[in-house]
């Protein structure tokens, strides 16, 4: 299956579980890209001592995973994309919803 998830949240144990959820369905055999929109685009900086939020960032694209993150929505926050999160634009975000079998968010 292709799943798209959609995080716009920085709340940091609900971002956590996203990318928890995205390694868990690579490892179904799912194919699982990831798109960072409004607040979500924060995640790379949401870390804490209970919810590692980068340590499933990486697990996610090690497991062949792909992250994306809107590139006015980085903007708009001072924040630069990452070899992790590139800047991606809204065409990238209507491509990974209309190639999915099934969308999630958070």
């Amino acid at each position: 299956m292709k799943l798209g998830i959609i995080i716009s949240s920085n709340e940091p144990e609900t971002v956590w579980n996203a990318f928890r959820f995205g390694s868990f369905s690579l490892k179904q055999g799912d194919m699982v890209k990831v798109f960072l929109v409004s607040k979500g685009v924060e995640s790379e900086t949401l870390d804490t001592d209970r919810f590692k939020v980068t340590e499933q960032m990486a697990a996610l694209v090690s497991g062949g995973g792909k992250i994306y993150a809107c590139g006015t929505c980085l903007k708009l926050r001072q924040l630069p994309g990452s070899e992790t999160c590139p800047l991606s634009t809204m065409k990238d975000m209507h491509d990974i919803v209309t190639e999915s079998d099934k969308i999630v968010t958070f």
